[in-house]
């Protein structure tokens, strides 16, 4: 079974930016959170995969830590069945042990195995080393529902 384009674009709303999924079930449709919270953003070497945590394929670069961004319309815009950062998301630079980076994934901890809601591609791998400040532009993070 397949959702439709309006319904991607609803639930994803309501996920990402915690807006109303109207017109589900009763009038008042899927409410959003009453404290939104934040998601966990953490950078992978390989897929996670449908049936990882926020560790697998989590990468381990010298100074790495996971970052956070509200589920709202200031740091997420949804398009279609598209989210998109609104803001740069910055991490720590790294130190003396790098890596490449390949995928992402929206979570529920700061650290250890959280649960791994959503995960994408990067647009391009990146080659973090000794200096290297992983940086992604807004729009660079895509999440498609499908």
């Amino acid at each position: 079974m397949s959702a439709t384009n309006a319904f991607e674009t609803s639930l994803l709303g309501l996920i990402i930016t915690n807006a109303a999924a109207l017109n589900v079930g009763d009038a008042g449709g899927l409410l959003p959170s009453a404290a939104a919270g934040v998601f966990w953003i953490s950078l992978c070497t390989a897929s996670p995969g449908e049936t990882g945590d926020q560790t697998t394929n989590e990468t381990v670069y010298t100074n790495y830590a996971r970052q956070d961004e509200a589920r709202n319309t200031t740091q997420w815009t949804v398009t279609g069945n598209t989210a998109d950062n609104d803001n740069a998301v910055g991490f720590p630079q790294c130190g003396a042990t790098g890596a490449t980076l390949t995928d992402f994934g929206l979570g529920s901890a700061s650290t250890a195995a959280g649960n791994l809601f959503l995960f994408g591609a990067l647009t391009a791998s990146l080659v973090v080393s000794n200096g290297v400040t992983p940086s992604f532009a807004a729009g660079a993070l895509d999440i498609t529902l499908d």
